[in-house]
């Protein structure tokens, strides 16, 4: 059974995701977050395939997400890194998708964290 919260995300994300696509120059970084664990992809829409993709749970992330107090501290981190990803594969801007959630606390440290990582939105 869908909760209320939840049928109002999914609202906001469908009108969002009417306006907003992915393309292999600009692939759209799309965020999703779980009570635990945050989740970055970067998706091309005209192929539907993942580019790179980076999580809590990434074993590269491991020793650095140790350090991290909280979180949005935790979501800071897996946005830097999917922004190095993004680096590594030639890419250097996205267009946010934030999934329907509200842009605060650990969404909206995704986003900061790719920025300082070097991406453009």
């Amino acid at each position: 059974m869908i909760s209320r919260n939840e049928n109002s995300r999914l609202r906001s994300k469908t009108k969002i995701r009417k306006k907003i696509t992915g393309t292999p120059e600009r692939p759209r970084l799309s965020v999703y977050r779980s009570m635990k664990n945050v989740y970055a992809q970067l998706i091309d829409d005209t192929t539907g395939n993942t580019i790179a993709s980076a999580s809590s749970l990434s074993k590269e992330l491991t020793e650095e997400l140790k350090t991290a107090n909280g979180k949005v501290q935790k979501s800071k981190l897996v946005g830097i890194f999917v922004a190095k990803k993004a680096l590594e594969k030639n890419i250097s801007s996205v267009v946010f998708d934030r999934n329907g959630y509200r842009y605060h606390g650990r969404i909206q440290a995704i986003a900061e964290g790719a920025r300082e990582g070097g991406l453009k939105f």
